[in-house]
C-alpha cells in the first residue's frame, strides 16, 4: 500500500468522529469528501483573507465541507466556477443574480448548484481569464501543503486543465478546507500530480504553508485511462482545443 493510501486510511479513521454523514454516500470517504463539525468556523477564517475578499473570479470544488463557503459567496455576489461530481457533467458557473434571496443555502448544495448554476465549457471558462482564488476540500493535507483527495484525482485533473489553459499557476492562491484531524504533521513528498496548497483553513485557524516544491503543470495524458477521458467531457474538449486526438 502506498504512503498516500496509508495516510488516507489513518485520517478516515479519525474522520468518523467529526464528519457529517453524506446523504448519498454516508461515511464512505472513498467516494465523498465530507462536511465536518466546525466547517463554518473554518470558512470564517478563510473569508477574512484579503485575497479572498478581493477575488472576483474563483474556482471551488463540490466538496461537502465547502457548502457554507459557497453559500456565503452566493450571498456576497461572488462569481465562481464549480466542477460537477466526478467532472462527469463538466463545470457550473454561479454569478450574481442567479439565486433569489433566501435560496442561498439550497443553491450551495450540489443539487442546488445544478438547479441555479449554468453549465459552462472550458472555452468559456478560459475566456473569462485567470482564477483569482481556488478552494478545495481534501482527505488529508500536510503542514507543508501536500494535498491528498479521495484517490480519484479529480482536483489534479481540474488543475491540469486550468494550468494548460493559463488559468492557474504557481502564483494562484489555493486553500484547503479541512478539519484539524485531517492535517498531517509529517513532511510528505508530492507525486508528479499532487497539488500543493498555500493555506489550510481548519476550525482552529488559518495556517500559511511554506511551500518547498513546485506544483505540477498540465494534464498528464499518459497517466489517464482512455475510459476516464471518455467519461469526462472537459478532457475531450481540451483535446480538441489542443489539437489532440
Amino acid at each position: 500500500m502506498s504512503k498516500s493510501k496509508i495516510i488516507r486510511q489513518q485520517i478516515w479513521g479519525k474522520l468518523h468522529d467529526v464528519a457529517r454523514p453524506d446523504t448519498r454516500f454516508h461515511m464512505n470517504f472513498a467516494e465523498v469528501i465530507p462536511d465536518f463539525e466546525g466547517s463554518e468556523t473554518a470558512t470564517e477564517h478563510l473569508v477574512q483573507m484579503p485575497r479572498y475578499q478581493s477575488a472576483g473570479y474563483s474556482f471551488i470544488t463540490p466538496d461537502n465541507c465547502l457548502v457554507d463557503l459557497r453559500r456565503r459567496m452566493i450571498a456576497e455576489g461572488k462569481t465562481f466556477v464549480m466542477s460537477t461530481y466526478g467532472i462527469y457533467r463538466g463545470f457550473l458557473l454561479m454569478e450574481p443574480g442567479m439565486v433569489p434571496p433566501g435560496a442561498e443555502l439550497y443553491a450551495a448544495w450540489l443539487d442546488g448548484m445544478e438547479h441555479f448554476g449554468r453549465p459552462i465549457t472550458l472555452e468559456e471558462i478560459a475566456a473569462r481569464g485567470r482564477f483569482d482564488f481556488m478552494v478545495t476540500g481534501a482527505s488529508a493535507v500536510s503542514r507543508d501543503g501536500v494535498r491528498f483527495g479521495k484517490g480519484h484525482g479529480f482536483f489534479d485533473l481540474e488543475w491540469g486543465m486550468f494550468t494548460d489553459l493559463g488559468l492557474a499557476d504557481e502564483d494562484t492562491p489555493v486553500v484547503a478546507v479541512v478539519h484539524d484531524v485531517q492535517v498531517v504533521e509529517e513532511k510528505l513528498i508530492p507525486s508528479e500530480t499532487d497539488i500543493l496548497v498555500d493555506y489550510i483553513a481548519t476550525p482552529s485557524g488559518l495556517h500559511t504553508v511554506e511551500r518547498t516544491a513546485r506544483r505540477p503543470r498540465g494534464v498528464k495524458w499518459a497517466l489517464l485511462d482512455p475510459k476516464q477521458i471518455e467519461q469526462t467531457p472537459p478532457l475531450q474538449e481540451l483535446q480538441r482545443i489542443q489539437g489532440i486526438a
